[in-house]
């Protein structure tokens, strides 16, 4: 019997109709059995403030960095905001790596999708975020890369993945499932 690896999934946008969030949920869909992708919701998390944190750290953050450290793999799916990563993606990583020494990054296999109806499918965050998971330790897939441009054109109206870009996802979510299982 194969191990099921549990997947904490951080989505950049924070946006209701969000294309990275349906991206998100589209790998779901399409990830093996050895996968169990579950959102990590950090539109709610406050601004990081060491000075806040410790015995009267905000509410959201307990949830938040157990969910993390209790998952195997960590899936960073962001659009680009002005060359580089959502803020509030950037937030997300700093609460999850605090306190010093309690990081719920660390030695964990990873991978990044970027994606953005432009041309260039968010190059600038895709290549900004696996520069902080460098120093976070967590060991970034590094094939196929994923900068999906375009990517307003994936769903149709009423939400349905096209054909055109499923083969890539299926591709990238099983060359994760085999790095995940390799890493283990």
């Amino acid at each position: 019997m194969s191990k099921t690896y549990n997947v904490a999934v951080l989505v950049g946008s924070l946006r209701k109709a969000s294309i990275n969030r349906k991206l998100a949920l589209a790998l779901a869909d399409l990830a093996p059995a050895s996968l169990n992708l579950e959102i990590l919701e950090i539109g709610d998390l406050p601004l990081y403030n060491e000075d806040a944190d410790g015995d009267s750290a905000p509410a959201s953050y307990a949830p938040f960095r157990s969910k993390l450290k209790a998952a195997d793999a960590v899936l960073f799916i962001t659009p680009e905001y002005n060359r580089s990563i959502p803020g509030a993606m950037k937030n997300a990583i700093d609460v999850g790596s605090r306190p010093y020494g309690q990081s719920g990054f660390s030695g964990k296999p990873g991978a990044v999708l970027s994606a953005s109806p432009g041309a260039i499918g968010g190059f600038g965050a895709n290549h900004h975020l696996r520069q902080c998971l460098v120093f976070l330790d967590v060991h970034v897939l590094q094939q196929p890369e994923a900068y999906l441009g375009g990517a307003g054109n994936f769903f149709d109206e009423n939400g349905v993945l096209s054909d055109g870009i499923k083969p890539f996802l299926q591709k990238f979510i099983d060359a994760y499932a085999a790095w995940v299982a390799k890493q283990a």
